[in-house]
Formats: C-alpha cells, sequence, structure tokens
C-alpha cells in the first residue's frame, strides 16, 4: 500500500482511532470533544468552537463520501467499523451554535462536553429514525448519512438542556 494510500486510511480511521477497541465509534467520537475543550481551556469564544466543529463536520463528512467506496472495499464490509469518521463528523454537529452560556464556567463546559459526548453516542447505537434506514445507502454516504442524524439529534438535546438551563 502506498503512503498517499495509508493517509486517506489514517483521515478516515481518524488517524488509527478505527482500530482501537473496544467501541472503535467511541474512540472515533472523542476527537472533536477534545478539540473543543482544547479551545475553551485556551479561552475561546463559544463562536470559535462552533467554527472549529464546521471545519471538522466538512472534512471528515468529506473523508467518508469520497474514501467511503475504498474503506469498504479495504475493510471488506459496508459500513466498516474501522471507519470512524463518520463519528467524529456527527460529533460535531452536537458541538455546534452552543450559547456561551454553555460555556460560562468550567464546570459548566465540562458538563457540556459530556452531554454532547453521550448524547451523541446515544443516538448513534440507537439509530431512531432516519438514521436507521440511511445506513442502506450505498457508499461513503451511507457510512455518513446516519451519523449525521444522531448528531443533529444530539444537538438538539443538548440546546434543550442548555435552555432549561438558562443558557439558550
Amino acid at each position: 500500500m502506498t503512503t498517499h494510500a495509508r493517509s486517506k486510511l489514517l483521515w478516515i480511521t481518524v488517524f488509527g482511532l478505527g482500530h482501537m477497541r473496544p467501541a472503535p465509534g467511541t474512540w472515533g467520537s472523542l476527537p472533536p470533544i477534545a478539540g473543543a475543550a482544547v479551545l475553551l481551556l485556551l479561552g475561546s469564544p463559544a463562536w470559535v468552537v462552533s467554527l472549529a466543529a464546521l471545519v471538522g463536520l466538512a472534512a471528515w463528512s468529506l473523508g467518508c463520501v469520497v474514501q467511503g467506496d475504498r474503506a469498504e472495499a479495504r475493510f471488506a464490509g459496508k459500513d466498516p467499523s474501522q471507519v470512524v469518521a463518520d463519528e467524529a463528523a456527527g460529533q460535531c454537529i452536537a458541538l455546534l451554535w452552543l450559547p456561551a452560556a454553555a460555556y460560562a464556567s468550567p464546570g459548566l463546559a465540562l458538563w457540556t462536553l459530556v452531554l454532547c459526548f453521550l448524547s451523541f453516542r446515544l443516538f448513534d447505537i440507537f439509530k431512531p429514525w432516519p438514521a436507521n434506514a440511511l445506513q442502506r445507502v450505498p457508499g461513503g454516504w451511507g457510512i455518513l448519512l446516519d451519523d449525521l442524524v444522531a448528531g443533529v439529534y444530539a444537538m438538539v438535546l443538548v440546546h434543550a438542556m442548555a435552555g432549561l438551563g438558562g443558557g439558550g
């Protein structure tokens, strides 16, 4: 395998996290949360976290769509567990457009990030409609779309919780 082919696999496996066991999807969901945590620790405002999440969403989504067929061939299966760029993309959605109040204190920021992470993972695992049906789409889009729906569901839940807490 060429260096270029390996680098593409590194991207779609989120730099090898897709090979981690158990629960590779959980490992693949961590980089957006870790990135948001670093940005918040550095004092970045909420809009910077959203901007970074949008960039991650676009990059990981593009990786899935462009490399999905190749990854399914390489790992011999539909939506192979090693491919976790879809989880990273979906996790980014849960981090979008949160109000500054959701990050107003270190404790609240930690709670917000944990809620983003757990809600996305639950929606990704249980795949409520239409996420479950979208898995049947062929290729990279089929790998990606169910995770994007899970991300939207998580974002709605997190925004609702931020609103209930006075943050929205």
